[in-house]
């Protein structure tokens, strides 16, 4: 099973319209991905609406793509609290991800994909060498769509090395 995280919560951004992206081209590909958007949940504490999400996205994923935006030189820390709040071994242990970084600037969220990288070797995921920063993600989309070429072209290959990573 194949699992997008959008990663933030913040309404009407660039990370979930993304990750609807990376949803279509996969479909393309042929493989069904979920989406899950981390507008979805209460994060404040563990409860029972985090477990059953947890128990539907996160345990029976195998393979899981990150689309993290830049917050100050990171990611956001909802994303990290969602990490931090959940069963590590079934939920993250020996699963593979990729990493797609956004950001309005040029850098593309290039310091929080490394930081990223690191978390996710610390909780025993195997990260695929192809980390996608994509720079002034607002020039990149058009209609939520991506608009420019050479980009869609990247995407896809990116998506192509993770099915078969």
């Amino acid at each position: 099973m194949y699992t997008i995280i959008a990663g933030t919560n913040r309404e009407g951004s660039n990370t979930l319209k993304v990750a609807k992206e990376y949803q279509a081209f996969f479909k393309e590909e042929g493989v069904e991905a979920n989406l899950f958007s981390l507008q979805e949940i209460n994060m404040l504490h563990r409860n029972d609406d985090f477990e059953t999400l947890e128990a539907k996205y996160l345990i029976p994923t195998q393979k899981f793509i990150f689309i993290l935006p830049e917050y100050n030189g990171a990611f956001p820390g909802i994303f990290k609290l969602m990490i931090d709040m959940s069963d590590i071994k079934p939920c993250w242990n020996n699963k593979k991800v990729m990493l797609t970084g956004l950001a309005s600037g040029r850098a593309g969220n290039l310091r929080g994909l490394d930081t990223m990288s690191n978390m996710c070797h610390y909780i025993k995921m195997d990260v695929l060498h192809t980390k996608l920063p994509l720079s002034s993600i607002n020039n990149e989309l058009e209609n939520d769509r991506f608009s420019n070429e050479q980009t869609i072209e990247v995407v896809k290959q990116q998506i192509k090395d993770f099915i078969s990573f």
